[in-house]
């Protein structure tokens, strides 16, 4: 790879502050994650795993219940949120979110619309969660449920 002198000096002085072994490992993780954006932005279909970082302030109870009533939209999305309260009359929320890339864009700017959200960032990835259920697995046990005798 050539790059300037300039840009590998940069690029040594962050993997020193990161402490990453080599070079090589910090060049994957930024091609990783340049990958994923990439998906995100040409591929509207592409299932994607990843985070939605929200930082909010202002009259708590409305803006939380307007992320509340936009997370509940997305509700094949949102798989989890933590949310904390920071200071100065702020809050974090942290989304886990899967789905395709166009519906998390769509989340997103469905939080970003919401009047006191002041930070929102979305990181990808392509790996995605192992499902939750298999359809097989679950007609199995309805198939169960079904010839189990009722006891009294």
């Amino acid at each position: 790879m050539s790059l300037p002198a300039d840009l590998f000096r940069q690029l040594d002085a962050m993997v020193e502050e990161r402490g990453l072994p080599s070079r090589s490992q910090l060049i994957a993780e930024l091609i990783r994650h340049a990958l994923a954006e990439h998906e995100a932005l040409t591929r509207p279909e592409e299932m994607l795993a990843g985070t939605i970082t929200l930082v909010y302030r202002g009259d708590r109870g409305r803006v939380r219940h307007q992320l509340a009533q936009s997370q509940a939209d997305y509700l094949k999305e949102v798989i989890s949120s933590q949310h904390v309260f920071l200071e100065d009359d702020q809050s974090l929320e942290v989304l886990l979110v899967q789905g395709p890339a166009a519906r998390l864009k769509e989340l997103c700017d469905a939080l970003r619309a919401i009047r006191g959200v002041h930070q929102l960032q979305l990181v990808t990835t392509t790996a995605l969660l192992p499902p939750l259920h298999e359809q097989d697995e679950v007609e199995r046990e309805e198939r169960r449920a079904a010839v189990r005798p009722v006891t009294a």
